[in-house]
Formats: C-alpha cells, structure tokens, sequence
C-alpha cells in the first residue's frame, strides 16, 4: 500500500459524509417520527403536574444592646438572616404535621385499574379530594368517602388492599402476607381489637366500587418526607427576610389548599409563639389578683375596726416616713415577683438575670425586715396603726397597679401580630408546568434526528468497503474502466420491480440516465481491450453477489447493440442467473440444454426487442455445471458463436462462491470485474484477481458500481434499491 492509499485512508470526506446522510432520509425520518411517537404515548400517560407559590417576609428583630454595642460596625459584622430559623420551622413536623393531621395527607390511594397501559387507552374521570372530614375518591359514578383510618401502628406504612367486590362490605388484606386483618361494614364504623393493637375505620359510599385499592396509612415522619418531595422553602436573595414557598402536584386545588393550610398553621404558631410571654404574665396575674384583692378586703376591715376601737390617732412624721418606706418596698418586691414570673417563661433559675432577680428580692426582703424591726418599737397601739394602715395602703396600691397591667397584658395579647407577614398566599394555578408538551416534541424531533444520524453513520460506517476508484488502482494495478452512479430514475419502480417477474432495461427505457451515459464511455476503452484480445468474447465477473453484473451486462449489451453491433448476451450463471427477466422469457431452452443436446443453436438463441441483440438464457439447473462450462463442447460452442456475432457478452457467477466464472475466463478476450461501492472489499477484489491469475487468465479492468459521489449530484439511494431489486440472486 502506498503513499497515496493511505492518505486517502486518513481522510474524511465531509462531503460525502454529508450526502451519504441525506441518502439515508427514510431511516432518519422514521427514527424522528418514532421519537415522536414515544413522546406522544409519553404525554398521554403522564398526568399534568402543576405548581402554586407563596411569599413571606420575616421581620427582624434586633436588641437595642446589641445595636449600642456593634454601632456602626453592624453594618460589617457577619450577621445570619432571620429567616433561616424560619424556613426550618416551615419545614418541622410541627407545622407539616398539624396540616397532614388536618388534611389526612397521611392516607394514600392507588387504583390498582390506573396503570400506564389503562391510562393509555382509557380517560377515567377520576378525583381524589383531601379534605377535613376523609378522603374523598371518585371514579366515573363510583366514589367513597374515608371518614376514619386508625389503624395499629405495625401496619403503618404497608400496603394494604382495600377489597369492595363485596355487596356493602370491605376487607383490607395485607399484600406481604395475602391474609385478610379487618373487616367491615360500608356507611358504618367498625372497630376490632387484635393482637396489634385498635382498629377503627369508618368508608362511607353511596355508589360502591367492585374493585379494589390500594391504601397506605403513613407514619408522621414517613408522611412528612412524602409531603416534602413536592414542597420547597428557600430564601429569596441574600439576607432579605423573604421565604418563598411551593408546592406542587396533580391536583390544582388540593395543592392550593395545602399550602395555604401550611402558611395559616406556620401564621398562628409564630403569633402564638410572640404571645406566649404574655400568657404566662396573665396567668401569674391570674392566680395573684384574686388573693391580693381577698388580702386588700381583709386589711381594710382589720384598720376599719382599728380605728372604731381607738378612734383616729395622729400618726408622727417619723412614723409616716417609715410606713411610705414599708409601702415603697412591699410594692417593688410584688413587682420584682412579677417580673421574675415573667423571665421564668423564657430563662432557667441558673441564668444571669434570674440570679439578679433574687439578689434583688434577697435586698427587699432584708430592708423590709429591718423596717419592721423598727416598727416594733413604736408604741403598741401606734404600732398597730401603722401595721394595719401599711396593709390596706401597700394591698390597695399592688392591686391597682396589677390590675393595670392586667388589662394592658390582655390588650397586648390581642394585638399581637407576630415577626411574620405572609405576603402573597397560594393561588390556584392555570397552566402545568410539566410535562412540557411543547419542548418534550421539540427534544423529541431532536433526539430521533440524532438517533437517526447515529444510525445512519454507523450503517455508513459498516459499509467499509471501496469508496475510491483511486484505491483499486493504486492497490491492485488495474484500470478502472468506469464508475457508473446510482439511477435517479429507478426509484419510482423500485417496488413495481420487486412484484413483477420482469425486468426493464435502463439502456431502452431511459436512454439519457446518468449511470447509462457512465457505461457508454467504457465502449472505445473495451474497443481498445478487444483489438489486442484473443477473440471478441467479453466475460463480466463480480468477487460475490449482488455487485450489479447483470444490470451491467444486459446494459452494456443494449449499449453495443444500439451501436449497430450485432451482440449476443449469455446468461453463463446456470445456478442462480435470472437475465432473462430482462428479456421476460422463461429460462428454458437455454444454455445448458444447448450443452447437454436438448436443443439446437436456432432454438436456443432469443431475438430480443432490442435490434441487434441476441440472448442466450441459462437454461435449466443442473447438478454439475462446473462440469458443463469446463467441457470442449462449452468452448466449441463459443467458437462456432465467435464468428457469427460482432460481441458475445458473458454473465458470469460469482468468482469468490464458485470456480464458474475462473472457467469461463480462460475462454474469454476481455475479463471485466464488477465491484460494487462501499460493499466490495478491496481484499475481496485482490483474491478475485489472484483466482484469475492462477487460471492462468487476466483482468482487463475493474468497473466500480452503484457510486453516490456527491460530485456527481446523484442520490444515494436510488441506484441501490434498484440494484438490489435487480441482481439480489447475482
């Protein structure tokens, strides 16, 4: 192998690449249209799924001593979102749980007649509605109604059937075991108590199915990670305060409904969370105002019948002083009580605060005491006086005063508003989001472009056989004779041909077809060959089947004969030849009648339409044909023929498959080998030849079949279907 081959071998002709796909349009338009079909089948068994959103914004909310402390370095100091604490309660059992109990999202229900084949060929009108008495399922004009599904926490998660073939009556069977583990009564509640634990199930129907379901009773958490496959929480942008939420589904409005349950239950814990430092406030005022106010009537009834007793006694300035002190520091006491109540909801008794609290009171209660001290060495009944005036002055001031906080508490709690605002509640959607109907037939029409392509380049890729008509010649020395293209014009018949017995001649039909001007160059080549040959016998061989020597030789003999030659065409493949299609004659008589003596030279040789041209069929099938072509009276009969006819074109078998045409060759002036492109190998010609030379015979030249050069403007599917159509027994 040269230089030249293998550069040839190295380079990719994009040209031909190009035209060798067009060639193969039909593959890649029906991959495209079964791409289309899948993605069509895909779209009617996938339900529509829909998507609806909502907003919330967290309101932050900052510490006046860490604002006095950061100051101007709060603006640089690395601070978290306040939303990130929220988006994770969005996403807790605390609030997913409360909507799935409300909801009854926990119960699962599959149709075991909705499969992909059934939706396929069916259109059920068919609901399943989540709502806060049961769940609600509705096929056609059958439905019922789960008001009840308590079941023992071991079947929690399993499958379980639920049976209705039976008149006013249901089963539920476990799948795993195949038993039966309940049964009841329709539009009843049953309950049962085995050794799992209490069943309680209440289905309501007024039109009963007789199928079956498949239900699944989930666990909180198992029913929370369900939920949360098709619910999203994220912040939107960087340190905003603003959550958004989705969800999605089959279902417009039970997705719509969810999520709005999602935000009222997340709405009202966040309120209920801000409130609850004022519910433990007014629950300690709750308990403390009734006893301060039954402590206020008692001190006044006490100093009330003090002073009926004794009548009114002046109080000195010194006493005075004492008992305001007394008063000042029972009311901060009762205030620091309060406000200890009040820290206790939020802080343990080890935290900083709270120790200060007790210091404090620890502080009251040592200054209280030593002012009672003092008090008790006042005169007996002045000191009575004081006593009893302190109290009813001290209970009456604590009750007025816890009476206001009272009611500024109660205030306060219902104005509570929480850190959260929802923005934009769910809405119901309109359009799905998927399946993309339009992008998934665009992805659709590309993908089967591309498999079609796939295919087409590995079909080219297979066929790696002579492409170049340079390769035969730089490998094998031998001309190439002519390289006759694909006929555009065989397509149309390419199907008439294949049901038909007969066969029409290119070279009559349609004189001006590319591949016939192709055969017509080789005349004066084959002229030339003949002027130095041995006799005007021209034997046309291929190395295997279906390389188009028929179709050249009943057109190359038209040829000839059109050019007022006399020709003689024989069909000397008595195994498998079919030229007398061409001619629309029977096999019989033919030639190896005329080699076994059946029948004479006169009633063997046909008179075609064609003028000027002769033909010879091959005759009936026989047992040892090698036999018959290699005798002397086989080499006889193309002497005596030699000399009556300007040409005699043999059709020969295959060289590679049969010793046939080795035979015929030694007979023959001009030796001619068809090959057919992109399926004769190149290896396949160089045994060819070499059988040729070890029967002592030559090859004249090679004539390269069934071309599609793009250079040449032909198709690259027309002559191959023709071909095909035409010498498929060669």
């Amino acid at each position: 192998m040269n230089q030249n081959s293998k550069a040839n071998d190295d380079t990719i002709d994009l040209k031909e690449l190009f035209f060798s796909l067009i060639a193969q349009w039909k593959v890649i338009a029906l991959c495209i249209i079964l791409s289309l079909i899948c993605a069509l089948l895909y779209l009617r068994v996938t339900p529509n799924t829909y998507s609806t959103d909502a907003m919330v914004q967290v309101e932050e909310s900052k510490g006046a001593g860490a604002a006095a402390l950061l100051g101007d370095l709060s603006s640089v100091v690395e601070q978290k979102s306040p939303a990130q604490a929220e988006i994770e309660i969005l996403k807790s059992r605390m609030v997913l749980g409360t909507v799935i109990q409300d909801l009854n999202l926990n119960l699962k229900i599959q149709d075991d007649e909705d499969g992909k084949l059934h939706r396929l060929l069916t259109k059920d009108d068919m609901l399943l509605d989540y709502r806060k008495d049961g769940v609600f399922y509705q096929k056609n004009q059958s439905n019922f109604l789960i008001k009840q599904f308590n079941i023992p926490a071991f079947y929690q998660n399993k499958e379980l059937t639920l049976d209705l073939t039976t008149p006013n009556q249901f089963k539920l069977i476990d799948i795993e075991n195949e038993q039966v583990v309940f049964t009841g009564k329709l539009n009843q509640a049953n309950q049962n108590i085995d050794r799992y634990g209490t069943w309680s199930v209440y289905i309501e129907s007024k039109a009963p199915f007789k199928q079956t379901f498949t239900l699944v009773k989930q666990s909180l958490p198992a029913a929370v990670d369900s939920l949360n496959t098709d619910y999203s929480v994220a912040e939107k942008g960087k340190l905003t305060g603003v959550i958004g939420l989705a969800y999605q589904g089959q279902d417009k409005q039970h997705i719509t409904e969810v999520l709005n349950s999602i935000l009222q239950v997340y709405h009202a814990q966040n309120i209920e969370r801000k409130t609850l430092e004022s519910k433990q406030t007014l629950k300690f005022l709750d308990k403390q105002l009734p006893e301060l106010k039954k402590q206020l009537e008692e001190s006044e009834i006490k100093f009330n019948k003090f002073r009926e007793q004794f009548n009114t006694i002046d109080v000195t300035q010194e006493s005075e002083l004492m008992l305001k002190q007394n008063v000042e520091l029972e009311k901060t006491r009762i205030e620091l009580k309060q406000k200890q109540a009040e820290l206790s909801a939020k802080y343990t008794s080890s935290h900083p605060l709270m120790a200060e609290i007790n210091a404090q009171l620890a502080t009251i209660d040592k200054k209280a005491n030593e002012l009672n001290q003092a008090l008790k060495r006042l005169p007996e009944t002045q000191r009575l006086y004081l006593q009893l005036y302190r109290d009813v002055k001290v209970n009456s001031e604590l009750y007025t005063s816890l009476l206001n906080n009272y009611q500024q508490l109660k205030i306060a709690e219902a104005g509570e508003i929480g850190n959260v605002r929802i923005i934009d509640t769910a809405a119901e959607p309109i359009e799905p989001i998927k399946p993309r109907k339009l992008i998934i037939l665009i992805l659709s029409i590309f993908v089967g472009g591309f498999v079609g392509i796939l295919i087409a380049l590995l079909r080219n890729l297979m066929h790696t056989g002579i492409k170049d008509s340079t390769q035969i010649e730089n490998e094998l020395d031998l001309p190439v004779y002519a390289t006759v293209p694909r006929s555009p014009i065989q397509e149309s018949r390419i199907q008439i041909l294949k049901k038909k017995k007969s066969i029409p001649i290119l070279a009559v039909k349609n004189t001006d077809d590319i591949a016939i001007e192709s055969l017509r160059s080789i005349r004066t080549t084959i002229h030339f060959s003949l002027a130095n040959a041995k006799n005007n016998i021209i034997a046309i061989s291929g190395p295997a089947p279906e390389v188009g020597k028929s179709f050249i030789s009943a057109n190359l003999a038209t040829i000839f004969a059109q050019s007022n030659k006399r020709v003689l065409l024989i069909d000397a493949d008595i195994r498998r030849g079919y030229l007398h299609k061409y001619f629309n004659r029977e096999t019989t008589p033919g030639l190896t009648e005329l080699l076994s003596n059946q029948s004479s030279v006169e009633q063997t040789v046909f008179k075609t339409e064609v003028a000027n041209l002769d033909f010879i069929a091959r005759g009936k099938n026989q047992s040892n044909p090698s036999e018959m072509l290699a005798s002397a009276q086989f080499k006889q009969l193309l002497e005596q023929l030699s000399a009556q006819y300007d040409h005699i074109i043999l059709d020969t078998p295959p060289v590679l498959a049969v010793t046939d045409g080795i035979i015929i060759s030694q007979y023959a002036g001009v030796n001619l080998v068809v090959a057919r492109y992109a399926k004769t190998q190149i290896k396949e010609l160089e045994l060819t030849v070499n059988r040729f030379e070890q029967a002592g015979a030559k090859v004249n030249g090679i004539i390269l079949n069934d071309i599609n050069r793009a250079s040449g403007g032909y198709s690259y599917g027309y002559n191959y279907a023709y071909n095909y159509t035409a010498h498929k027994d060669d």
